[in-house]
């Protein structure tokens, strides 16, 4: 039995990326020092996988911000408006990713998206009609180079050339099919440089298999593997795949001319009836995901045990792998000294995945796994219940009715309504929510964490916050306004802190984007609401000013989305347990006096599945009732908001305006307003607010910009229901860009009304 991972996480166990590259961005170390500390970790992530004995170790799966971002750089698909800055190699890549505002010009950054089914994003490359795509970076290889240096031979990642076409955005005329013979030939020129180089084997990372694909998709796929394979010949190709199954293109994938195929048993609910219906060829190698690289808990010894002997059996030469790369998960749970053994025992992340490996890695070779003291304590983690039912929750759960998703009266009508009650003008400005976390915001939080100020000063602190924060906002002439959210860690941890059920963690960190890090909780068992949560911040925001101030919550479809999920239940029970304690919150809101509750739900599609035919069957189905659960027991004058993050929204529209918010606000700057169309097109009949500006980057749009966008919003937009905001919340932003950003913005609403 030999061992693989898929990927590695690249920021280190304790974020060392990420503030390293912060230090670069704000000029306080150079190049060379990020690079050394990079150099570091890598280093590390070899030795790791290593010492857990992987036979398979991989290379170029680090990355400074997003590996699809770095494949795109490697065969020049950089946009002119980025060359023609003349900045250094990294930095012209940072401008892709960040955008960039200086003395040599102003450039937007490329739009962001999620990585499939995950919380990831990635840097969505553009490809313009006079791209010449080529071989033209280094990096997969000075990496590799690095490796050997360090005494490992490994196997070099990056995303491969179907997923590649299928991504990336084409900005001209011309489509994917014009661009695949120049991406064949330059994965050709990849591979013969690998094979001067010393690399044996390359893993092209083609997750869009697991889409559904049309018949042209399947002859784009043949056509470039065809030709991409057509002269290797000491380099062999795996193809992995993850986040699902290829039933679409099974028989043409394993027969394409490669060395190895990796499949995730995970995800992929008909990865096993397809191998077994169909086989897998005898000269091939099967990349078995088995170990799940997404989610925290314990791999069950005996059902992967099980899985091998017979895909042995089957006569499948077979290499033991994770469902998907773990840079889903966080680093090591060694850094965790707070939680109980009786629930660590429970968890793996990266680190004790590659522990996993290595022990299963030896039972399979073991006579009597039985007598095996590894196979024996993984058995008694799954021979016991691990959690106590909650009765309250459980009664309450299946005592909902239909009723209780149904909103009364008509959106229309509440429309109306609201207008008279809240007195807006045309066109409100508005923000998402939370305001920069500045240091002495991050470092009042800590202090009070660990019992250095007391619970009182704490509060004292944020509500003088909060106070300067209502003023500015009065003062700049924003109608709709937030308090800020300084008391905040997180919008998902901040709510699980005060719900029954959730475990967290100290140091479990995992990417989201760039250098922005999250710290999923776990749910452990049944969620209710332990206590009230925002309301006394909201009341006392409310208070300072004869303004509506937005209370904010966090919808149940996020919460549980940017969480670590139970797999004793189902998602859907999970969603609803969570719809009803944030339900509470929300009836607790309006009864104290908030006559605009904004209930975000980032993640919305995040969950969706991959396969638009299983769309409703098993997600939309309960997610978008589950949305209004949440909202359904508020008065017709109340204004429920929400709002959603980076994806792609225009195949989903009817469902997100089926979750009768009030107001919904999104991201629109990065992908150019592309939503609109589909918003008209779909008689939406939810008020909008696309993002006029991208927070993600460092940079301040102009008024002239925002007119422009607000321009654009127009031609299919009602007048009368378009709001005015940025695309996200401000948390990561710095304070004196902030301020410029939403002065701007205000005047450009002024300009717009007049």
């Amino acid at each position: 039995m030999k061992t693989s991972i898929v990927g590695f996480p690249r920021v280190g166990k304790l974020r060392e990326l990420k503030f390293a590259s912060e230090k670069y961005f704000k000029g306080e170390i150079d190049a060379k020092e990020l690079e050394s500390v990079a150099k570091e970790l890598r280093k590390e992530h070899y030795e790791a996988q290593k010492n857990a004995g992987i036979d398979y170790i991989t290379s170029n799966d680090f990355s400074y911000y997003d590996i699809f971002l770095d494949t795109a750089v490697l065969f020049n698909i950089i946009p002119k408006r980025y060359t023609d800055l003349g900045l250094s190699e990294l930095d012209t890549y940072f401008a892709m990713a960040r955008g960039y505002q200086g003395e040599k010009g102003d450039v937007k950054a490329l739009a962001m998206m999620k990585w499939f089914n995950t919380n990831y994003h990635y840097i969505v490359a553009e490809v313009e009609d006079d791209t010449e795509v080529k071989l033209a970076g280094d990096k997969l290889f000075r990496l590799f180079g690095e490796a050997k240096e360090e005494g490992y031979n490994t196997k070099s990642v990056l995303t491969g050339p179907y997923t590649l076409l299928k991504l990336c955005r084409y900005t001209g005329n011309k489509t994917a099919a014009d661009f695949k013979n120049a991406v064949a030939a330059a994965y050709k020129e990849l591979i013969a440089k690998a094979e001067k180089e010393g690399i044996t084997l390359l893993q092209f990372d083609e997750p869009a298999l697991v889409y559904d694909m049309t018949s042209q998709d399947i002859e784009l796929l043949k056509e470039v593997y065809e030709e991409v394979c057509k002269d290797t010949k000491n380099v062999k190709i795996l193809i992995q795949t993850y986040f699902g199954d290829i039933r679409d293109a099974y028989e043409t994938v394993v027969n394409l001319p490669v060395y190895a195929v990796g499949l995730d048993f995970v995800e992929g609910k008909q990865t096993d009836a397809l191998v077994k219906k169909y086989g897998f060829p005898k000269d091939k190698v099967l990349f078995a995901g088995l170990i799940n690289g997404k989610n925290i808990w314990r791999n069950n010894y005996k059902i992967t045990l099980e899985k091998l002997a017979e895909l042995e059996k089957a006569g499948i030469n077979t290499v033991l792998s994770t469902s998907c790369s773990l840079l889903h998960v966080p680093f090591t749970l060694k850094n965790e000294t707070k939680l109980a053994k009786e629930y660590l025992e429970h968890f793996a992340f990266a680190i004790e995945k590659l522990e996993e490996l290595k022990e299963l890695k030896a039972l399979a070779d073991s006579e009597d796994i039985n007598n095996e003291e590894t196979y024996i304590n993984n058995q008694k983690l799954f021979n016991g219940t691990r959690v106590k039912e909650n009765e309250e929750v459980k009664a309450r759960y299946e005592a909902i009715t239909d009723a209780d998703y149904v909103r009364l009266p008509l959106r229309s009508e509440r429309q109306a309504l609201q207008k008279k009650v809240l007195n807006l003008p045309k066109f409100p400005t508005t923000t998402i929510g939370s305001f920069p976390q500045t240091k002495d915001v991050k470092a009042n939080r800590a202090a009070y964490k660990k019992g250095n100020i007391s619970k009182e000063e704490y509060i004292e602190f944020n509500k003088k916050k909060i106070a300067q924060c209502i003023a500015w906002q009065d003062e700049i002439g924003l109608d709709v306004l937030v308090h800020g959210e300084y008391e905040r860690n997180d919008m998902v941890e901040y709510f699980g802190e005060s719900l029954g059920g959730f475990l967290f963690t100290e140091k479990a960190w995992v990417q989201s984007y760039g250098t922005r890090c999250v710290k999923p909780p776990v749910i452990w068992g049944d969620v209710y609401r332990e206590k009230p949560i925002t309301v006394d911040w909201s009341v006392y925001a409310q208070s300072l000013t004869d303004k509506p101030v937005k209370g904010m919550l966090t919808g149940p479809v996020t919460i549980l989305n940017w969480s670590f999920p139970r797999e004793d239940i189902s998602i859907e029970q999970s969603i609803a347990q969570i719809a009803l304690a944030i339900r509470d919150e929300v009836l607790d809101l309006e009864k104290n006096g908030i006559k605009v509750i904004q209930i975000d739900e980032a993640a919305l599609r995040e969950k969706l599945p991959l396969r638009k035919s299983d769309w409703y069957t098993e997600y939309l189905d309960f997610a978008i009732p589950a949305f209004r659960l949440v909202h359904s027991g508020v008065k017709p004058d109340t204004q429920i908001h929400t709002h959603m993050c980076y994806s792609e929204f225009t195949d989903i529209i009817p469902a997100i305006d089926d979750m009768d918010a009030d107001v919904i606000t999104f991201e629109a700057s990065r992908s150019d307003l592309q939503i609109l169309e589909s918003l008209k097109a779909n008689n939406f009949e939810t008020e909008v607010g696309p993002g006029v500006y991208d927070i993600h980057s460092p940079r301040v749009p102009s008024v002239e910009e925002i007119v422009d966008a607000l321009k654009k919003m127009l031609v299919w937009i009602d007048e009368d229901k378009l709001w005015v905001n940025p695309d996200c919340g401000l948390k990561t932003r710095g304070e004196e860009e902030t301020k410029a950003s939403l002065i701007n913005m205000v005047e450009a609403a002024k300009i717009i009304k007049r």
